[in-house]
């Protein structure tokens, strides 16, 4: 029997927003534990939560770049349970109305792109932080556990998939494109190692060809999309395994263990009737209008996949494009002003993905204080295209600009890196290379023609580098010829 893996993802991102999501806490990153903290987010007797206005924003936001239906009316829950890092024993959150629906996301799954279904996107708020201190930090083995309250109350937004994942591989994919679309709308830093964005899988087994879903297992702890694409393919891996041996696959949680390379089981798997949710009676109806909707939608940027589409449109492969299209925003804007300013699209993205981006890493440089506009690229890449510059004396000048020499031209000719292109002073050398080099000329004319490559590189270094390479191959193929 062949299996059909079946994925969902869960995704909770932290929003950017200056207060928590229902009092004026600041929210932070790294301070002392317990220091954002007030009687509303500990949940102590009287004091009453008011909604963040920003963070609504931000989730009508997230709803219209996922192509959701945006909800007029929604209301906040209790989702009930206990756990230690919950001081209220309740989290305020959204059940069977939420404020964005019915969406999709398209993801580039290598194999072209492909809509992902997003069932929903509602609004809660974090919990706090718990740290397991003994050996292995799980909380079975922990000798105590410390508990920090300042994540408490922080906005989130939980974005749940369709089931409509199908392997690892496209799970890494949706989250990554995911990221992206948050990272754009700069409602979240969306930093996977401070935990403001958390993926959990949904991951399922079923015969090919089958409708009916399997026993779905939730994976927790994947910290990277490495671990994700990792925990997916192991925990498809297993139950694929444990069915084909008789063993029943059981709904529960399971813990991602980087290290082992392999999921443990956590606890049994919640359903909804088991967090007894209710409406919150602290907090009135949700009302978003059309006036509001509107107002979030001409704040929109270009996204992620509307920028991809672009760039595949300038004839840059998938690759290039997706590359370019999730990098950095300076990195795009001086491609952009690059082609603006009459470079070839292919050509600009490949310097800018190659061996701009090498040199900012070898040099420790950010985008935003490169010493290269658009026009300065452009220009270079026109000296190449022109053949004033061979590809590896452009690297050299490609130095030099950015290391704050001048221009691509000033460069060039400061560091005797003009190309000859001339066909009268390139066909002077290689007449004289010919006649330098008789036994080669005789190789060629008896069918040894790989002898050309040795006349180039003669070529070349009479010139001292400069001459075209290209032109003193066929100037060199036409005087052997004659």
């Amino acid at each position: 029997m062949t299996w059909a893996p079946v994925v969902g993802i869960e995704v909770h991102v932290e929003l950017r927003t200056l207060s928590k999501m229902f009092c004026g806490c600041a929210v932070s990153f790294g301070g002392a534990p317990n220091t954002n903290v007030c009687p509303t987010c500990l949940a102590l007797p009287g004091a009453l939560p008011v909604p963040n206005r920003t963070a609504l924003d931000s989730i009508v936001a997230i709803g219209l770049a996922l192509n959701c239906d945006i909800n007029e009316h929604s209301i906040f829950h209790r989702k009930n349970y206990f756990y230690t890092d919950l001081p209220k024993n309740y989290q305020i959150s959204q059940f069977d109305l939420p404020i964005a629906t019915d969406g999709w996301l398209e993801v580039d799954t290598g194999e072209g792109p492909r809509r992902i279904r997003i069932e929903r996107a509602h609004m809660e708020e974090d919990t706090g932080k718990s740290t397991h201190v003994g050996e292995g930090g799980r909380i079975h083995t922990a000798e105590k556990t410390l508990v920090d309250f300042n994540r408490a109350g922080t906005p989130l937004v939980e974005i749940v998939s369709r089931p409509d994942i199908h392997s690892a591989v496209e799970a890494r994919a949706y989250a990554q494109e995911l990221r992206a679309l948050v990272v754009e709308l700069g409602v979240s830093d969306a930093r996977m190692e401070e935990g403001s964005i958390r993926f959990d899988a949904n991951v399922s087994i079923r015969p090919h060809g089958d409708s009916e879903l399997g026993t779905k297992v939730e994976i927790k702890n994947m910290n990277s999309f490495r671990s994700l694409e990792r925990a997916v393919d192991h925990e498809i891996g297993r139950q694929i395994g444990a069915m084909e041996a008789g063993k029943p696959i059981v709904q529960e949680t399971r813990h991602w263990d980087e290290a082992g390379g392999l999921t443990t089981s956590m606890r049994g798997k919640e359903g909804s009737s088991d967090y007894r949710y209710f409406p919150d009676p602290d907090l009135v109806p949700l009302r978003i209008d059309e006036e509001w909707i509107e107002r979030i939608r001409g704040t929109l940027p270009e996204l992620p996949s509307t920028r991809r589409q672009r760039y595949l449109g300038q004839g840059l492969d998938s690759h290039s494009a997706g590359v370019l299209a999730s990098s950095d925003a300076d990195l795009r804007s001086l491609h952009d002003d690059a082609v603006a300013s009459g470079a070839d699209p292919t050509a600009s993205a490949n310097w800018i993905t190659g061996e701009i981006t090498a040199w900012m890493r070898r040099t420790e440089t950010e985008p935003g204080d490169l010493d290269l506009d658009g026009a300065r690229l452009a220009e270079m890449v026109g000296m190449v295209a022109d053949g004033d510059l061979s590809a590896s004396a452009a690297k050299d000048v490609l130095d030099g600009v950015l290391s704050g020499e001048g221009g691509p031209r000033e460069v060039a000719e400061a560091r005797d890196l003009i190309q000859v292109s001339d066909r009268a002073a390139v066909s002077e050398i290689v007449g004289s290379v010919l006649a330098d080099n008789p036994e080669a000329v005789a190789r060629y004319r008896d069918g040894e023609h790989k002898v050309v490559g040795f006349l180039v590189g003669q070529v070349m270094r009479a010139s001292g580098g400069k001459a075209d390479p290209q032109l003193a191959n066929e100037l060199l193929r036409a005087q052997l010829s004659g």
